[in-house]
């Protein structure tokens, strides 16, 4: 099961029937309702991850239960759908916060697609609930940190958030460069207007363009009615293009007409589409020199580079480390039932030594998968499971071993407890740079326990 409750509404008891009966099937825990008003009052009596809602209904219309329920909890995703209304109608939803829309005729495979679409990328706005374990799980995660680095980033973007000009984040990945895009919309004052996300590394070349200008129906075979692209869901508010090298040359160009136009050309249309998009760029690429191996457009790097913003690794900001424990303790240890995961000092020790080529989005992998090997006893440092230091590898230390009038088994036990104390007593990592395997280690330390050496 999903576990994601969905509340279907349609008047239609066919329509309500085929669309929770999909949804069952695909694991969705679903409530229907028979109209706009009994929607509303079941759903200020529950919680729904996503709301899926026709557009025409007597009495109230599916715009109002997409501002009813925005006013009770502006993050959950809404769904529109319309046999009835223009596509300005389903633009007007868009503006006024629905995730997505889907016209009918449709199949329920386009309305699955649709669901784990929105559940899996369009991020959720700041609101103002008070369960901690929605809360949890939102993507609207927050910037923690006490760099003074990054506090001076985040003062530069709040102060430019308010302008249109575009933006370009550069970062390793892992440093959290969509979050600070979603810091620069939040700020400015496109921030009750839609935030839409493309990963151009995600999408296939041949699929790019389609996702981001939309096409007619009948552009292509398979294009059975009209669909929007990203750039006019995204009107009045802020286009997030991630990982903007991996973009093909040809639709480079096209972007940068759209950009210096705004305007944009759907697929198969006939007329240019006026646009007001504000752009943020992301990559973890050095353009500069992907520009000079003739991968991407020098006059599209300026175009971007209006704002340039440069998000540093988290080794260079370890000060954050311990901030970030404890944010990633107390969001896991919600979602695990657990009030407060202790961290061991040890434990505590070696993440602030570990040199993070993951960066924060590896620190917080690490602790979630501690939050659940640890159950629910303390943090230890073999609850990290972090390999060699940035995969290279270590040597055991054996300038300290006193060997002079020693045993080889009491050579050996002083050379595990130094290679342990070494790694803040990590038996993965301290087996690795001994050749033992971590049974082999286990074993050894209950025999030196047994014989209270």
């Amino acid at each position: 099961m999903h576990e994601r409750p969905v509340l279907v509404v349609d008047d239609e008891p066919s329509m309500r029937m085929a669309l929770s009966e999909s949804l069952l099937s695909c694991g969705y825990q679903v409530e229907a309702a028979v109209d706009g008003a009994d929607a509303l009052k079941k759903f200020s009596k529950g919680q729904f991850d996503v709301v899926i809602t026709d557009m025409r209904m007597p009495k109230v219309g599916g715009m109002e239960v997409l501002r009813g329920v925005k006013k009770i909890s502006p993050r959950t995703h809404v769904i529109v759908i319309t046999a009835y209304g223009t596509v300005n109608t389903a633009v007007q939803a868009m503006k006024e916060g629905a995730s997505d829309f889907i016209m009918k005729p449709f199949s329920l495979e386009d309305l699955e697609s649709v669901v784990k679409n929105v559940l899996s990328h369009h991020g959720t706005s700041e609101g103002e609930s008070k369960d901690k374990k929605e809360e949890a799980q939102s993507s609207s995660k927050e910037i923690i940190t006490c760099d003074k680095k990054i506090i001076s980033i985040l003062e530069l973007l709040k102060c430019v958030s308010k302008s249109k000009s575009s933006v370009l984040i550069q970062g390793e990945s892992g440093t959290g460069k969509e979050l600070f895009a979603r810091y620069i919309h939040r700020h400015s004052n496109r921030a009750l207007m839609p935030f839409v996300a493309v990963n151009c590394a995600a999408v296939p070349h041949t699929l790019l363009e389609s996702e981001m200008f939309g096409y007619e129906k009948g552009a292509f075979t398979g294009a059975v009615q009209r669909r929007l692209g990203k750039f006019e869901l995204a009107d009045g508010g802020t286009l997030l293009l991630d990982e903007i090298s991996e973009m093909d040359m040809q639709l480079q160009a096209k972007l940068l007409r759209a950009i210096q136009e705004g305007e944009i050309d759907r697929l198969g249309g006939r007329e240019p589409i006026p646009v007001d998009v504000r752009i943020i760029a992301t990559t973890n690429s050095d353009l500069k020199k992907v520009i000079s191996e003739k991968k991407f457009r020098e006059d599209l790097f300026y175009r971007l580079n209006v704002i340039p913003v440069s998000v540093p690794p988290l080794r260079s900001r370890m000060g954050d480390v311990p901030l970030l424990n404890e944010y990633f303790l107390k969001k896991y240890g919600e979602l695990t039932g657990r009030k407060s995961p202790l961290l061991s000092e040890e434990a505590a020790a070696f993440l602030e030594k570990y040199s993070w080529p993951g960066n924060v989005r590896e620190l917080e992998n690490v602790v979630e998968r501690a939050v659940l090997m640890a159950d629910r006893g303390p943090i230890r440092p073999e609850h990290l499971c972090l390999e060699g230091d940035e995969g290279e590898p270590m040597e055991a230390d054996l300038s300290s071993i006193p060997l002079k009038g020693s045993t080889l088994w009491e050579v050996e036990k002083n050379l595990i407890f130094n290679t342990l104390k070494e790694v803040s007593g990590n038996k993965t990592k301290a087996s690795k740079i001994l050749g033992i395997s971590v049974r082999t280690m286990r074993n050894k330390l209950h025999e030196y326990k047994m014989t209270n050496l």
